[in-house]
């Protein structure tokens, strides 16, 4: 079936692809510097050695499926019942130097690289790289103010977690700490922000500055 496994870990923060270290908070809690908090998912998976034929020359190719676990993931057809989490983005390589994942993506997998010796099964070479996965089902912790994902997209919630950073948490209050602020307009400089803004998130891409009220 392709099984393949990995170590689930919890993320504090976005790299500039699909996670980064958080950035500060101001003493005068208004003007910080950009900081990023999305506890995204990140686990990181082995091909197995064999797979059914008509899963594609890719392993985990856009639009393919894969089934949960808490420490191992299968590739699995999105028709059948086991299917969890569909692939809507897939890059070689590694997120700090690929492309950043869709905004809304729920978790990441990243994909061990894989060279056998032989290749009698047809499986051939697999490459490092990562999956950017949407749960079928929801909840969707990637949409704004989902309380999660590896971005942090406008619409989405933080709170100071106390140690100069901001963490993303579920703008419905729902997560286990309150939202304190939220991000609602994403611009290319910090002059662009609206004037109540409390707070500057980095999000990257082409509008890095997110522009966060308070709550």
């Amino acid at each position: 079936m392709g099984v393949v496994c990995g170590l689930l870990v919890l993320l504090g923060a976005l790299l500039t692809g699909c996670q980064s270290p958080a950035g500060g908070v101001a003493e005068d809690g208004r003007l910080g510097e950009p900081v990023t908090g999305t506890p995204g998912r990140t686990t990181t998976v082995s091909p197995a050695p064999t797979r059914p034929a008509g899963y594609g020359a890719v392993f985990l190719a856009v639009g393919e499926c894969s089934s949960f676990g808490t420490t191992s993931f299968t590739e699995v057809p999105c028709a059948g019942e086991r299917a969890a989490a569909r692939v809507a983005a897939r890059h070689d390589g590694t997120v700090r130097d690929g492309p950043r994942c869709p905004p809304t993506t729920d978790f990441v997998l990243h994909i061990s690289e894989q060279r056998p010796a032989s290749d009698e099964d047809g499986d051939g070479v697999v490459p490092q790289g990562y999956a950017c996965m949407r749960n079928l089902q929801p909840p969707h912790p990637g949409d704004p103010g989902g309380g999660g994902g590896p971005r942090t997209i406008v619409g989405d919630c933080v709170y100071d977690s106390g140690d100069g950073k901001v963490r993303e948490t579920a703008c419905d209050g729902t997560g286990a700490r309150r939202p304190q602020y939220e991000v609602v307009r994403a611009v290319a400089e910090r002059a662009d922000c609206p004037g109540p803004t409390a707070l500057y998130v980095r999000l990257g891409g082409k509008r890095p500055v997110g522009c966060a009220r308070k709550l």
